[in-house]
């Protein structure tokens, strides 16, 4: 009988949450060529692995590249050697872009959301230049159903981060791979791979209400241990006869 080691439990979760959501939201086909965005946080680390590691199966059959986006302007240091070794590691192609933009061009619009918005745009760049037809993101589980209590809180409208959302405008398409694995099982990750922590120094990351949202999702979840679950089915079953409806 084999017997598997702590790590091979949980890489074999972590890829079954993986395998699950590419197959049932249909995010990857033949002869894709998908741009990961590699930050070089945990989530990223563990999307371009997963990645590397299912295509080299048979099908689909598709191909990874692999984008380190540096914002000039942002004191956030990341080790370029080390992110360099790790797609050499897996065997993707390692592309660094530098940009950068100005706080102060748009006073409505808070740092972290131009920061972003930036990031996203050089993503495209990137992926036209470099012939790709997908942007893979590592946003995980956590993060989307987190992203739908701040549209609520905050926009008053029921959205959230789809697996995947069609650019018409530049002919691409956005995926999420990791959308049904838990931020938790990550940590579990990085912890048995001994994925490098980046130094992360950001000015502006206390201006964000992410984190609030995190810890809300948690309190929500010692009144119900499977309130994640509850959350990401009610985007799915949605009783609009039950709900005030449109004017």
């Amino acid at each position: 009988m084999t017997k598997f080691t702590e790590e091979d439990i949980i890489l074999r979760k972590v890829e079954h949450s993986f395998n699950k959501g590419v197959v049932k939201y249909r995010l990857i086909e033949d002869d894709d060529r998908i741009l990961v965005g590699l930050s070089g946080g945990k989530d990223s680390l563990a999307l371009l692995e997963l990645l590397a590691i299912r295509s080299k199966i048979i099908k689909p059959r598709f191909s990874v590249v692999a984008v380190h986006i540096v914002m000039t302007n942002i004191p956030y240091k990341s080790d370029m050697q080390y992110l360099k070794d790790f797609c050499e590691q897996h065997g993707v192609e390692f592309v660094e872009y530098r940009t950068s933009f100005d706080a102060s061009s748009d006073s409505r619009k808070s740092p972290c959301f131009l920061c972003s918005w930036n990031r996203r745009k050089a993503l495209f760049t990137v992926a036209k230049e470099y012939g790709c037809n997908k942007i893979a993101l590592g946003h995980h589980r956590d993060d989307i159903i987190q992203t739908m209590l701040m549209n609520i809180t905050f926009q008053g409208a029921f959205s959230t981060m789809p697996p995947m959302l069609k650019m018409r405008k530049f002919d691409m398409a956005i995926i999420r791979p990791m959308c049904l694995v838990n931020e938790s099982d990550l940590i579990d990750m990085a912890k048995v791979r001994d994925y490098r922590k980046q130094v992360k120094n950001c000015p502006y990351e206390h201006q964000s209400n992410r984190s609030q949202m995190k810890r809300i999702l948690a309190e929500l979840e010692k009144l119900n241990p499977e309130a994640r679950y509850s959350l990401w089915n009610s985007m799915s079953n949605v009783q609009e006869e039950l709900l005030p409806g449109k004017i």
